[in-house]
């Protein structure tokens, strides 16, 4: 055989390192990819990782926007009338200002809100004088007389939270120059007051009473539970949200299992939600859950936390705000 040419050496090389190459890539399909198959492996965990569920605990900024949230139960219920009855006052020193209350009560402890009235007397602020005290007091006197009430069934209370502004004592002391009987009242008594007025007998086995305050909250049930919380104002102690949403999640979830199927609300900020979707005069408005309202201002912020707070602690989806009752009513109803 003739010797062979440099080129016909060069075609054979070329021709043997070609078919080493595609009997390797058929054999051995995954030589040389084994860098990209780790790499794709590590694509896909990581896009794993960013897909899975976030961490669902609240966060300082979420506090009464992302908790509570549920459907509303609905709530058929109409408060019997007083039979005949007598009129009776009461005065209510609160943490924001004077409010007085009228109802008619019968001897079987039915009543019937005729008259309320909010007023603004600056006592937050500390600004009240003896004579801003008097001066009030005497018009809700008048007013009340004039309405019919008799001068002996007018009464005046202190709430638990305007106890602990500093200008009480000397609100105090001006209400006894004048012979009032001043009326003060624990967090305690205010809760079983709020619970008396609020919570009717036909669900005294079944549900419980929330009070949400400017100074404080209250959480009440029968037989005897009542608890107190920080109030709606809680952010000019320095308390953070995070610290009072665990302190009333905490309160609330002692609450017997048995007595969670419906929340009797009332106080400031419930008021302010209930406005919102209340149908025309009705008494009794169910809220919605603290993760449909959108706050506004700081103090309907942190009562949405207070709200979230007891709705998560106790899982109760019937929060029903009453429009008449307050504890002061339950103060008279406890004559």
């Amino acid at each position: 055989m003739a010797r062979l040419t440099t080129f016909s050496r060069l075609l054979i090389t070329l021709a043997i390192v070609a078919g080493v190459y595609f009997a390797a890539k058929q054999f051995l399909p995954n030589l040389g990819l084994g860098g990209n198959a780790e790499k794709t492996e590590q694509t896909d965990t990581n896009a794993a990782s960013e897909g899975a569920p976030a961490n669902n605990t609240p966060t300082s900024s979420t506090w009464g926007k992302s908790g509570g949230s549920f459907t509303p139960a609905a709530f058929n219920y109409t408060a019997p009338l007083p039979n005949g009855g007598k009129l009776k006052g009461v005065v209510e020193l609160g943490a924001t200002g004077f409010n007085s209350f009228i109802i008619k009560v019968d001897n079987q402890r039915n009543w019937k809100l005729e008259k309320a009235e909010f007023g603004v007397s600056l006592v937050k602020e500390g600004l009240a004088t003896d004579e801003d005290v008097k001066a009030g007091l005497r018009r809700y006197i008048a007013d009340m007389v004039g309405f019919g009430v008799g001068a002996r069934d007018i009464h005046f209370v202190v709430s638990s939270g305007a106890q602990k502004e500093a200008i009480m004592p000397k609100i105090n002391a001006a209400l006894k120059t004048m012979g009032y009987v001043v009326n003060v009242v624990t967090p305690e008594q205010e809760a079983k007051l709020a619970l008396r007025s609020v919570l009717p007998d036909q669900f005294k086995n079944s549900g419980f009473v929330v009070d949400i305050g400017s100074g404080n909250t209250k959480i009440s049930w029968l037989p005897g539970g009542a608890l107190e919380a920080p109030g709606a104002k809680y952010y000019q102690n320095n308390l953070s949200a995070s610290t009072v949403y665990q302190d009333v999640k905490s309160k609330a979830s002692q609450v017997p299992s048995n007595l969670r199927s419906t929340c009797f609300i009332i106080g400031g900020v419930p008021y302010e939600l209930a406005k919102q979707i209340r149908a025309g005069k009705e008494r009794y408005t169910v809220l919605k859950a603290p993760a449909d309202y959108k706050a506004e201002g700081a103090k309907q912020e942190a009562g949405l936390n207070i709200y979230a707070a007891i709705a998560d602690g106790t899982g109760c989806k019937q929060f029903v705000f009453d429009w008449d009752a307050n504890f002061t009513i339950g103060f008279l109803l406890n004559l």
